[in-house]
């Protein structure tokens, strides 16, 4: 979506507002000993009790088997995006828990994802949730309009070559706003001047996902989980943006 009136930008701010909230309340309730399927009906109670929709529940896109069953998405450890978050899925301590979560607010969209490790963790795994998370924030530094998509793909993959993490094959950002996802598709590696360019007004997800051991993936058996072929674990940050003149606005910021 690019968007240019004002009233568009307002409900995408407040959808954006929502989201980061309940992300935010939701990782304070990560813990060991607490199930995923708690932390979707306290992510969906919040964002219902703030005026805002889940945009993931029932969500269906192309080539799902099914609609989505839940509002929050539960990824943890090996899990690398799209995790069902069911009630045998307990967290244990030193899990890395991964929470993406979809807002809709007068039918504007926002998308963010956060993650947190249950307990201390060890010195590995929260060296990958904070270099994901030093990935996002080097990648919306490059974010302006006249700015290429490489340039995103470029910041990111500089990081990970920095902590010696993979980058998740065949996953990315997208544009977001009018629906939960949207063209252009935005890699997690590029090279600088290359690929499409931003304008102002393009409503981004930049989503960084790093594994730490190889970057093939495999879809479960759920058909929805999407989880690292060698076990290993993965973190993601993501924040949905509009992209200005001389950077970005950041509208889930957390």
């Amino acid at each position: 979506m690019i968007a240019t009136k004002k009233s568009d930008i307002e409900n995408l701010r407040e959808a954006g507002r929502i989201l980061a909230e309940v992300l935010l309340a939701t990782a304070k309730l990560v813990k060991p000993g607490v199930c995923a399927a708690d932390l979707d009906l306290a992510a969906e109670e919040m964002i219902r009790a703030r005026g805002g929709v889940p945009a993931f529940l029932n969500y269906q896109p192309s080539g799902a088997a099914y609609p989505f069953p839940a509002a929050l998405c539960v990824s943890i450890n090996e899990e690398v995006v799209h995790g069902i978050p069911t009630e045998d899925k307990i967290i244990k301590a030193g899990d890395i828990v991964m929470l993406d979560l979809g807002v809709s607010y007068n039918g504007f969209f926002s998308d963010a994802a956060y993650t947190v490790i249950a307990g201390k963790g060890d010195a590995r795994g929260q060296e990958l949730v904070a270099a994901s998370r030093e990935a996002l924030a080097e990648a919306l530094k490059v974010v302006r309009h006249g700015a290429h998509v490489g340039d995103i793909g470029a910041a990111i993959e500089r990081v990970a070559k920095k902590y010696h993490f993979a980058i998740a094959e065949d996953l990315g950002g997208h544009s977001v706003g009018k629906t939960v996802h949207e063209k252009p598709f935005i890699p997690n590696e590029g090279r600088e001047g290359e690929g499409e360019q931003l304008v102002e007004g393009l409503v981004l997800a930049v989503e960084p996902i790093f594994c730490e051991g190889k970057p093939q993936i495999v879809l479960g058996a759920d058909e929805w989980t999407y989880t690292t072929r060698d076990g290993k674990r993965s973190a993601e940050f993501e924040q949905t943006i509009i992209v200005t003149r001389d950077g970005c606005e950041i509208l889930t910021k957390f």
